[in-house]
């Protein structure tokens, strides 16, 4: 009876640790595929002089492949300007990234619990403090 009051408690502080852990793992999936992304974009500027068209399969800067975890989008594109988001989905669900022209880093959406997004944030949160 001890034992199993033991292994109850010690499940009940690992379970939570460890699905934090799995979606910071997850989480670099998303950023990485905006930061290739946005050396993508530039690519597709340097030679067409414009955003427009980019996002586009058999471009320099498709819209990166959907994972388990994120999908991908580019839900603004201008001739000076773009927009590239990674929406979770499944575990991931809640979280939203971004990077724009500028180069930008930012947090559009975090589940409850986590802190850090707000429409002016400059950077990725990975963890559940809100730090970048």
């Amino acid at each position: 009876m001890i034992t199993v009051a033991i292994v109850a408690i010690l499940s009940a502080i690992a379970i939570p640790s460890y699905s934090d852990y799995i979606r910071r793992g997850r989480i670099t999936e998303a950023v990485s595929a905006l930061a290739d992304m946005r050396v993508k974009m530039e690519q597709y500027f340097q030679d067409h002089r414009t955003y427009l068209g980019a996002c586009a399969s058999g471009t320099v800067a498709p819209i990166p492949t959907a994972t388990t975890s994120f999908t991908f989008s580019c839900p603004t594109l201008t001739a000076s300007t773009f927009q590239v988001v990674a929406t979770g989905q499944a575990m991931m669900t809640g979280f939203s990234y971004a990077v724009v022209q500028d180069g930008t880093r930012r947090t559009l959406t975090l589940p409850s619990g986590w802190t850090g997004a707000s429409a002016t944030s400059t950077c990725w949160v990975i963890k559940k403090d809100g730090s970048c």
